[in-house]
């Protein structure tokens, strides 16, 4: 009988996806990028470090060990490695950005930034380097360079409800899926966006940040949850969650402190919380059995309202980035 609730529950999970329902639409495949940054082949020519072999504190070193005229020297002649080394130096990642990325993102702190596929980057509010409070959002499906501003959105509203005094990194660094459709029902693409975020705090931890909170919304959740073993943070929120691919905030294996939260008019609360054959992310974080923390959200909106101006989450949210809750 166990057996057969399960096999129904990934009929389910597959008639969701492709069927589309309660505000799911069917997305198509997606391929993950992965490996070393645009222009790697002519870095490692120059006889310079392979950035695929270094940590994210062997980078800090390497840079740490240049003269700062070197280091502008390479930025220079190398924006899209440079501004995309986890571990280097943040002002000469925005500068070398600020190359890479154009002037589409001109005057903005642009911490990574990479042109292939659909486009990935991340871009910071506030002061990273002297703030003593950094939070990094993890966005879901349809995020991407080019359509960054629901993210931004975000951020920006986390930076003002600290009263800007911590620092906050929108990161749309990894591939997300288009729609919601069978990508956003496997964990393929989050296993590759979970290595990418576990290197992105490494790199703030080379540089001497502060570790962050990590909000993580929609599938940007499966992301955090197969990170989290390996993710320096001090926190994990988790919103409008579909799982965690865990059990249960034991089975995360991490030190940070576990917060979910889910509206009531939410749609992902109508997709099933279960795991087959490859399909789904398993229990509903919110869940009493899960065991996070509990954020307030009855105020919030539907799927994307977690972060509106005057909510509970997101003074909930302003205060868990800051350390007030305990």
């Amino acid at each position: 009988m166990r057996r057969f609730k399960r096999t129904l529950g990934a009929v389910a999970i597959v008639g969701t996806v492709v069927g589309g329902t309660a505000g799911w639409v069917s997305g198509n495949g997606q391929r993950a990028v992965t490996g070393g940054p645009v222009g790697v082949a002519a870095w490692r020519d120059a006889g310079l470090p392979d950035p695929e072999r270094m940590t994210a504190a062997r980078t800090a070193a390497f840079f740490a060990s240049l003269s700062p005229a070197r280091q502008r020297q390479l930025a220079a002649a190398h924006p899209a490695v440079v501004g995309n080394l986890d571990g280097a130096p943040l002002p000469l990642r925005y500068e070398a950005n600020a190359r890479a990325a154009g002037p589409r993102y001109a005057g903005q702190q642009v911490l990574a930034y990479d042109p292939r596929g659909r486009g990935q980057v991340a871009v910071v509010r506030g002061d990273l380097g002297t703030a003593r409070h950094v939070a990094v959002v993890v966005p879901g499906s349809d995020i991407d360079a080019g359509n960054v501003r629901p993210l931004t959105d975000m951020a920006d509203a986390l930076h003002r409800a600290t009263g800007g005094g911590t620092a906050v990194i929108a990161w749309a660094g990894y591939t997300t899926p288009v729609g919601v459709g069978l990508d956003a029902a496997s964990g393929d693409l989050a296993e590759a966006g979970a290595e990418r975020l576990t290197r992105l705090v490494d790199g703030l931890d080379a540089v001497g940040a502060a570790d962050p909170a990590v909000f993580c919304h929609s599938y940007g959740s499966v992301v955090c949850g197969l990170a989290a073993p390996e993710l320096k943070a001090k926190d994990l929120v988790v919103l409008g969650s579909p799982g965690m691919r865990a059990d249960n905030v034991a089975a995360l294996r991490t030190s940070a402190r576990v917060w979910a939260a889910k509206d009531p008019s939410d749609w992902i609360d109508k997709v099933p919380n279960v795991r087959f054959a490859g399909l789904g992310h398993g229990e509903d974080p919110t869940s009493p059995a899960f065991g996070a923390r509990r954020v307030p959200a009855e105020d919030a909106h539907g799927h994307n309202g977690y972060f509106t101006a005057g909510t509970r989450s997101l003074r909930t949210f302003a205060a868990i980035a800051q350390g007030d809750l305990r």
